[in-house]
C-alpha cells in the first residue's frame, strides 16, 4: 500500500476522540511535536474538519493550519483571531471580504475546492493538473488570480494528479473545482476509519482548551 506511511504516522499518534452532536471529533499527538485535530461526521463517516498545529516554535505554539474545512482567518473573524471554536465547540463561519477565499471540502466520492470572490465568467478560468507541481494550478486569462492548489490526498497515496478526474463549475462569484477521489484515496479513507474504530471515544465535549491556543 503506497500510503502506509500516512497510516503508521496516524498509529504513532496518542488519540483522544469525543462525540458532540453527530460529529465525532480526534484530537492527535504525534512524536515529532505536531498535532492535528479532525472532525467526522457520524451519519455519513465522510471528514468534515482537519487542523493541523506544527511544532511547537521558540516564542509560543505556532497556530492551527487548516488542510479540510473553512479556515477562520480567512473568512474573516475579527475580534476572535486565536479560537477556532465557539462556546458550543463548533466550527464557526463568518462572512469575509472581496479577496479570494479557498476553501476544501471531503465528499465520498470526491475533493472539493471553492474559491469565493471570483467574479469572472467560467471561460476565463484556466485549470490545470500539473504533475510536475504534484498540484493543481488554477490561473486566469485576464491575469487576475493564480493559485497553486496541493493535493494531500493524492501524495498520502504517492499518486500525481489527473486532468481526466477534474471538473469546475462557476456560480455566485464562486468557482467550484472537483477531483475525483482515486480508488486509492477511497481505500486509504477507508483504512484510516478502521485504525479509528480503536480509539477510545468519550462524550461530551471537546478536550477543553484543544484548538483555544
Amino acid at each position: 500500500m503506497s500510503y502506509r506511511n500516512w497510516l503508521n504516522y496516524l498509529c504513532s499518534a496518542e488519540k483522544n476522540s469525543v462525540i458532540s452532536g453527530r460529529s465525532r471529533k480526534i484530537h492527535y499527538k504525534f512524536p515529532d511535536g505536531q498535532q492535528m485535530a479532525e472532525e467526522y461526521s457520524m451519519d455519513t463517516g465522510v471528514l468534515q474538519k482537519r487542523a493541523w498545529r506544527r511544532s511547537q516554535q521558540l516564542l509560543g505554539e505556532s497556530e492551527w493550519e487548516v488542510e479540510v474545512g473553512e479556515d477562520y482567518r480567512q473568512l474573516g473573524c475579527a475580534g476572535d483571531s486565536e479560537q477556532m471554536l465557539d462556546a458550543d465547540n463548533n466550527f464557526t463561519v463568518k462572512i469575509s471580504n472581496t479577496e479570494p477565499i479557498l476553501s476544501k471540502r471531503i465528499t465520498k466520492k470526491n475533493i472539493e475546492w471553492r474559491i469565493r470572490n471570483l467574479p469572472y465568467p467560467i471561460t476565463v478560468y484556466q485549470v490545470v493538473a500539473d504533475c510536475t507541481k504534484r498540484a493543481i494550478v488554477v490561473k486566469t486569462t485576464n491575469k487576475k488570480y493564480y493559485k497553486v492548489i496541493k493535493v494531500e490526498e493524492l501524495d498520502r497515496c504517492e499518486l500525481l494528479p489527473s486532468q481526466a478526474n477534474l471538473s469546475t463549475h462557476h456560480q455566485y462569484n464562486t468557482l467550484i473545482i472537483t477531483y475525483r477521489k482515486p480508488d486509492l484515496v477511497c481505500e486509504m479513507e477507508a483504512q484510516v476509519l478502521l485504525l479509528l474504530k480503536d480509539v477510545e471515544t468519550e462524550m461530551g465535549k471537546l478536550l477543553e482548551g484543544l484548538l483555544q491556543k
